[in-house]
């Protein structure tokens, strides 16, 4: 039997590196790296990056599946969606690098550091107000294992942070808010939104004119989830009112980016090309690795998708 990557050697690391990361970590599971697939009878466990479906063979002893998205909205839709098991590939105490990238735009927005950086062009010695951080509210829409850690972080800085979900929740280490009943409450308590959503029917389009409205006036946004969270024509209309002070969007609707988009130059945007976080080679394998050894445990996929809420 053998595991099957797809698409992962052309977006991080090489062929050589995957087999070799593999071999040390799993050496009696053979890796096979598309379009080598051999025998697909040899095949249980496929590791991939948006594959394409309708040119994969279908995999008789097919066992379970490991996406490098982080969003998996693509795969759960496709009609030729092998029925197994599918789960996601992190870390399971977050990104360190997605803390870090959270941290830095929070702080850069809290610290009014794109006010500064346009003073200095035009060679202005401004010095305006500090908020103290016990005074910036910070509320993260999404609270799974990517938002929790950056949560914790700024919460041990002095902020007052909260978090959005979708379903109720246990008690957590921040006050939680959910479901669309009490968006309004969130939203209006929450200086710096922090989007970690999976895209859903739900999510789509949740920052919009609407929900804009809702938050405090001079509020501002850091979009780490997915493009199409974000209605770019109404975060314009709202950066230009001032109903929003500033976003920071790393992920967009198209990507890359079209260059005639008014997002580009747009003073009160910072456009990042999607780059939160880079995961190695090492990282990802011993996630899948784990998640093996699980399954041969007669335990679960560590981080399963629930394929019918498509996160």
């Amino acid at each position: 039997m053998a595991l099957l990557i797809v698409n992962l050697d052309k977006i991080i690391g090489n062929a050589q590196a995957w087999r070799d990361t593999f071999k040390e970590q799993i050496p009696d599971l053979p890796m096979r790296i598309w379009p080598d697939v051999g025998e697909v009878k040899d095949i249980e466990y496929l590791a991939f990056m948006h594959p394409d479906f309708d040119r994969l063979p279908a995999f008789p002893n097919l066992k379970a599946m490991f996406s490098r998205a982080a969003g998996v909205d693509d795969i759960v839709k496709h009609p030729k969606l092998p029925k197994v098991p599918l789960g996601k590939v992190e870390p399971p105490g977050g990104d360190p690098m997605m803390t870090e990238y959270v941290i830095m735009h929070v702080l850069r927005f809290h610290r009014d550091m794109p006010a500064y950086q346009a003073a200095q062009a035009k060679r202005e010695w401004r010095r305006a107000p500090i908020i103290r951080p016990e005074q910036r509210r910070v509320g993260f829409l999404g609270f799974g294992m990517m938002a929790k850690a950056p949560a914790l972080v700024l919460q041990s800085l002095g902020f007052k942070v909260s978090a959005w979900v979708r379903s109720p929740r246990q008690a957590a280490e921040v006050p939680i808010f959910h479901g669309r009943h009490q968006l309004a409450a969130f939203l209006g308590q929450t200086d710096i939104a922090v989007c970690l959503l999976p895209l859903t029917a739900e999510t789509e389009g949740i920052f919009c004119a609407r929900t804009f409205a809702m938050m405090p006036r001079g509020a501002m946004l850091v979009n780490v989830g997915r493009g199409k969270h974000v209605a770019d024509n109404d975060l314009i209309a709202a950066l230009d009112s001032g109903q929003l002070s500033y976003a920071a969007l790393d992920a967009l609707w198209p990507e890359p980016l079209p260059p005639e988009s008014p997002l580009w130059l747009h003073p009160k945007v910072t456009v990042m090309p999607h780059v939160a976080r880079r995961p190695t080679v090492a990282q990802l394998v011993t996630e899948v690795v784990a998640n093996i050894h699980s399954l041969r445990a007669g335990g679960k996929l560590l981080q399963e998708v629930d394929i019918t809420q498509g996160y």
